[in-house]
């Protein structure tokens, strides 16, 4: 049994899209370290303002796939970043998340350094909406482990 008591629940399904959609309302620059045998990934994020969030986060799934997670985050400030970042060993993802807020939805796509286009839908709590038109899926990848995050950096990370 998981623990939920400081976690939240994402419900996602994520998409490989043809193109980024019109609505985009900000970009931010991700990287993502994935902890070679944990559970735990460590986010930079780069928003547009100059300001940088840096965490680590531990994802624990709560079904047989990827679409259901507990995520439970801390944040870390420079010193923090700093010893877990340079001492552990990971594979890293790097992105550009795009916002796409169009028709009541809160959409991401972030754009992978080779150019893919991997859209996220998170469902939360509520009821799955329908797939928008505006999104060009080219393939619904929800139940696909090779979409992951974990799965991207450790074959794409080309600095292990």
């Amino acid at each position: 049994m998981v623990s939920l008591k400081y976690a939240v629940v994402e419900r996602e399904r994520r998409f490989l899209v043809a193109a980024i959609p019109h609505g985009v309302s900000e970009v931010w620059e991700i990287e993502d370290r994935y902890v070679d045998g944990a559970r735990l990934r460590l986010r930079e994020v780069r928003k547009p303002d100059g300001s940088v969030q840096r965490k680590v986060g531990h994802n624990v799934r709560l079904g047989e796939g990827p679409a259901e997670v507990a995520c439970t985050s801390l944040y870390l400030d420079d010193a923090e970043w700093s010893l877990l970042a340079d001492r552990l060993p990971t594979r890293r993802l790097r992105k550009r998340r795009h916002h796409v807020h169009r028709d009541g939805l809160h959409v991401v796509v972030d754009e992978l350094e080779d150019g893919t286009l991997v859209a996220e839908i998170d469902d939360g709590d509520a009821t799955p909406v329908a797939v928008p038109d505006w999104l060009e899926v080219v393939s619904d990848v929800s139940a696909d482990e090779a979409w992951t995050g974990a799965a991207l950096a450790a074959t794409r990370d080309r600095t292990a």
